[in-house]
């Protein structure tokens, strides 16, 4: 079959697909969109989305119960319902894209449903159809859960994310696979809604990939709703009882729950491209590129399946170098050093940059500053679910910070001037002379530098070393 000429064809239209793809096509390009699942991907239909919805269900009903001895008397009956059926109406659509492919066409772009394969440098083939790109592929392909090989999961039937974010009936009890921010994001939800829920995570802490202090910070916040909390411990063995799951962790210690899910991170879907053909190496679970995303000449590659972290504002970010790429304009190198990341758990966990120990491990000749929220002006006038800290990683020779984490209420928010600092490189000096709006809880970044009133914060933090990023 002859290939029909496309100026730019995109393997897989998950968000950042979908967003290059209007762009290109609004500027006039001939663009064609191959993608097997829904037009939109992950984050639209099964993730950032869905799952804030369920969060803002939650964070709803606890702070309901917070209300006693601060504000009179509170009863609450959680609900599911109505949470399902938002999820199932106004977030996914009842998973239909057909508004998402209509709105693709009518922008000009042309989609193709099915799982397209690289045949050569610049051709792509979906089914029976054949597709020269003139200007550029671009791979968008996402990523997939990555499934343990843990004896005897194979031979029963458990939850990935997409289970526990369709269930219009929760169980009873729900064991969660994983304390990264995708699994401990699920479990809190659950346990509010009346799941009984435990977390099983193999390495020393939840949230693994962030500061130990975040992770404690959510461990005693989980403790303290009945959330059991099993870190530096593994899965050894999982058995089918009926209509149970039994999990082994080893020493004698096993888990009955009603469902499993398992939330152990994602991989890059890289299967079936066909890389070979247009001599491509995918060997290592993700696709090279450089800093303007190029894969090889002709082919670019955004999101999930860069490596560059599961995150679909880094995905949109790569989607606009690309853009201006594809359209003969200039375009920054892309730089990953001030990425920013939230878990959405209560506290909420933001974070910037490299850990303190990353920092140490690469030489760098650091200082660091740890404020507990509840020990912040802000943080003690809030109350009830005030639990965080504020974590400040910076580089002594430099004199700027390197890395930051905010744990805590609006966590997520305050984590936007701790962004900023890291991406401008703005001098610690700059960042102590400023002035913080009082009281706030982004006024506790403040605090931790010992910008503003060190002698009144020992009120209220004595045991704290005020001379610490003096």
């Amino acid at each position: 079959m002859t290939a029909e000429n496309m100026d730019v064809v995109l393997l897989g239209v998950g968000t950042c697909g979908e967003d290059l793809g209007l762009r290109l096509a609004g500027e006039g390009l001939n663009v064609v969109g191959i993608e097997a699942e829904l037009l939109g991907g992950e984050c639209a239909y099964w993730a950032c989305i869905p799952t804030k919805m369920m969060i803002r269900a939650a964070d709803l009903i606890q702070e309901a119960r917070r209300v006693e001895g601060v504000a009179g008397h509170a009863d609450v009956t959680p609900d599911w319902t109505p949470v399902s059926k938002r999820i199932r109406e106004e977030a996914s659509g009842g998973w239909d894209d057909s508004v998402a492919v209509s709105r693709f066409e009518e922008a000009g772009g042309r989609f193709v449903r099915g799982r397209g394969r690289l045949t050569g440098p610049s051709t792509v083939a979906v089914g029976d159809q054949r597709f020269t790109a003139t200007r550029g592929i671009v791979i968008a392909t996402g990523s997939k859960p990555v499934i343990p090989p843990i004896p005897g999961l194979d031979e029963i039937e458990y939850w990935t994310t997409h289970d526990a974010i369709k269930a219009e009936q929760l169980p009873a009890s729900l064991i969660v696979l994983g304390g990264g921010a995708a699994g401990c994001e699920i479990a809190q939800v659950y346990s509010r809604f009346g799941v009984d829920v435990s977390v099983v995570e193999a390495r020393d802490h939840l949230l693994p990939s962030e500061e130990p202090e975040a992770g404690e910070a959510v461990t005693a916040a989980f403790k303290a709703e009945g959330i059991a909390v099993h870190a530096g411990v593994r899965a050894e063995q999982i058995d089918g009882r009926g209509r149970s799951i039994a999990v082994s962790l080893g020493e004698g210690t096993e888990l009955v729950t009603d469902r499993l899910l398992v939330a152990t991170g994602r991989t890059a879907n890289v299967d079936g491209l066909g890389l070979d053909a247009a001599g491509i190496d995918g060997s290592g679970g993700f696709l090279e590129v450089d800093d303007h995303l190029r894969v090889a000449d002709g082919i670019w590659a955004i999101g999930d399946v860069t490596g560059r972290g599961n995150f679909t504002h880094v995905a949109l970010y790569q989607a606009s170098i690309v853009a201006a790429e594809l359209l003969g304009e200039d375009a920054p190198p892309a730089r990953y050093d001030a990425v920013p990341r939230v878990t959405f758990t209560d506290p909420e966990v933001g974070a910037v940059g490299v850990s303190e120990a990353d920092a140490r491990a690469a030489g760098i000749d650091v200082a660091s500053a740890v404020k507990s929220v509840p020990a912040t002006f802000k943080g003690w006038l809030h109350g009830p679910g005030n639990e965080g800290v504020v974590k400040l990683v910076v580089d002594r020779d430099a004199g700027v910070l390197i890395g930051a984490t905010s744990v805590g209420p609006r966590g997520s928010e305050v984590l936007g001037l701790l962004s900023a600092a890291v991406h401008a490189k703005v001098p610690i000096s700059e960042l102590r002379s400023m002035i913080y709006a009082f009281p706030t809880f982004h006024g506790g970044v403040g605090e931790a530098f010992g910008a503003y009133a060190r002698g009144l914060q020992q009120v209220l933090d004595p045991e704290r070393d005020q001379s610490l990023m003096a």
